[in-house]
């Protein structure tokens, strides 16, 4: 992106009224530590002020991991965990270039631990941008694979966020726990999205040019955003960080690969919100029993991935039943989603999941 003329018109733009401009052009995805360490490394001695985030999910986050560490000293990983940013980062623009993972709003930055083998996460108030311009045309050049990926990761927030387990946080929690649970103000994020991703998720990716559609799938991203900043995600979240470890497949279409399965683990937990989401999608009978509803949901949100050519299963992302014992054991570790999801998550649960996404078992499960 630093070669493209629009980026090189926009930093002289900058340049020209007075504001060194220095750009890191090396962002990886998945970000890995060695990113924000390189990036830290090479700009600690020049009085950075602010940092600009422009792209997808992974060079957002590398903007606010490395306006924290610039602005707080030490290690990224000093700050992996809740509440762990010891104060105020430098301030935060983000520009995002994909509709999709929600950073740029978000007060989450996802690092990979190479050492570790693990994505590792900040999750604190302090890295939260300080704006965000949500611009569609700056998603045009994205390509059909990848806008397929990060909308299903848009998609797979909305839907965990909206199933999320309600919480009445004291203060204690709240000064200690960054997500709090679902609220109506959450929902009400949630059920937009929802909306306008019922309608302009195949579009977008059949015609990339369409910006309505664009516009549509952007915003849909924006307000998943706005609502795991609350909520949280949940179990998709929690399995596909392992399972990326194993078989590196792309988050979007890692957690896209999960969400049917982790829908129907679920459901006879959150039968009632799931309901709902089947009459916001317009596919559930409201005279119908409310499981019915349910189901119908569960079944058009696969559709939707269906649609965009997102996995529906785990065979094809590099993961083998030799793997589901350490997968396991690593999902429930991830506790600040483990305690959002609706259905209890145990090593043993989560075998008993991976085991249906590996043999696409898409068979309607009934709570124990």
């Amino acid at each position: 992106m630093a070669a493209d003329d629009a980026f090189i018109e926009l930093a002289t733009s900058v340049s020209n009224a007075g504001v060194k401009v220095s750009v890191y052009d090396a962002a990886q995805p998945e970000l890995p530590r060695s990113n924000v360490v390189d990036a830290v490394n090479r700009f600690s001695d020049a009085g950075v002020e602010a940092v600009v985030g422009i792209g997808g999910g992974s060079c957002l986050d590398l903007a606010k991991a490395v306006a924290a560490v610039l602005a707080n000293g030490g290690d990224v990983r000093d700050y992996f965990g809740e509440f762990r940013v010891p104060g105020p980062s430098l301030p935060i623009v983000t520009l995002s270039t994909t509709g999709g993972t929600g950073a740029e709003v978000t007060s989450l930055a996802i690092v990979f631990d190479e050492e570790a083998g693990m994505k590792m996460a900040i999750a604190d108030p302090h890295i939260e941008p300080h704006a965000a311009l949500i611009d569609p045309e700056l998603t045009l050049t994205c390509p059909p694979g990848l806008t397929a990926a990060t909308a299903a990761d848009a998609l797979s927030h909305l839907v965990e966020a909206f199933t999320a387990k309600p919480k009445n946080p004291s203060p204690e929690q709240l000064a200690t726990q960054i997500y709090v649970g679902k609220n109506r103000i959450t929902d009400m994020f949630c059920a937009e999205g929802l909306r306008l991703m019922n309608t302009a998720l195949a579009r977008v990716v059949n015609d990339p040019a369409d910006i309505a559609a664009r516009s549509d799938v952007m915003f849909a991203a924006y307000c998943a955003g706005m609502a795991i900043n609350t909520t949280g995600t949940a179990a998709a979240h929690a399995i596909q960080s392992p399972m990326a470890a194993v078989g590196h497949a792309p988050h979007g279409f890692g957690v896209a690969a999960l969400l049917p399965y982790v829908m129907r683990f679920n459901l006879p937990y959150a039968t009632n919100e799931f309901a709902e989401i089947g009459r916001i999608l317009g596919v559930a009978d409201p005279r119908d029993q409310p499981l019915l509803q349910a189901r119908a949901a569960i079944s058009r949100i696969e559709a939707m991935l269906t649609e965009v050519g997102a996995p529906i299963e785990i065979a094809s992302l590099g993961v083998t039943p030799a793997d589901f014992d350490q997968i396991a054991q690593f999902s429930v570790t991830a506790t600040r989603l483990v305690l959002n999801n609706p259905a209890p998550m145990t090593p043993d649960t989560v075998r008993a999941l991976l085991t249906r996404a590996y043999a696409g078992d898409r068979g309607w499960w009934e709570k124990p």
